[in-house]
């Protein structure tokens, strides 16, 4: 396993792979995401108003990059990734998933 990129064996990313993804979901979606946000969607959507377009585009490339380096793409695997990179919130299914991206995208 290499000490900064994918780790071949495990699937897992590592969050030196990903450090706007990692910024990101420890400004966002934090323990009182939902409270001050309302949902995961509305997180992404706010930073994306509150950050620049560079900013914006880093987190966005990042995010579809840990999404397509996720061996098991469950709920579960995805969710445990995301904590593992500094989320302390869970997604409820996979279309909240769908939303974020499409947030992050926008």
């Amino acid at each position: 396993m290499s000490d900064h990129g994918r780790h071949e064996r495990s699937g897992k990313t590592s969050s030196a792979d990903l450090p706007a993804l990692r910024d990101f979901l420890r400004g966002y979606f934090h323990e009182d995401c939902v409270d001050e946000y309302g949902s995961l969607e509305a997180a992404a959507r706010q930073f994306c108003k509150d950050t620049d377009q560079d900013q914006h585009k880093a987190v966005a490339a990042e995010w579809g990059r840990f999404l397509e380096q996720m061996k098991d793409p469950s709920l579960e695997k995805i969710n445990e990734a995301l904590t593992e990179l500094g989320s302390a919130c869970t997604f409820a299914s996979l279309e909240a998933i769908r939303r974020v991206t499409g947030a992050l995208r926008d």
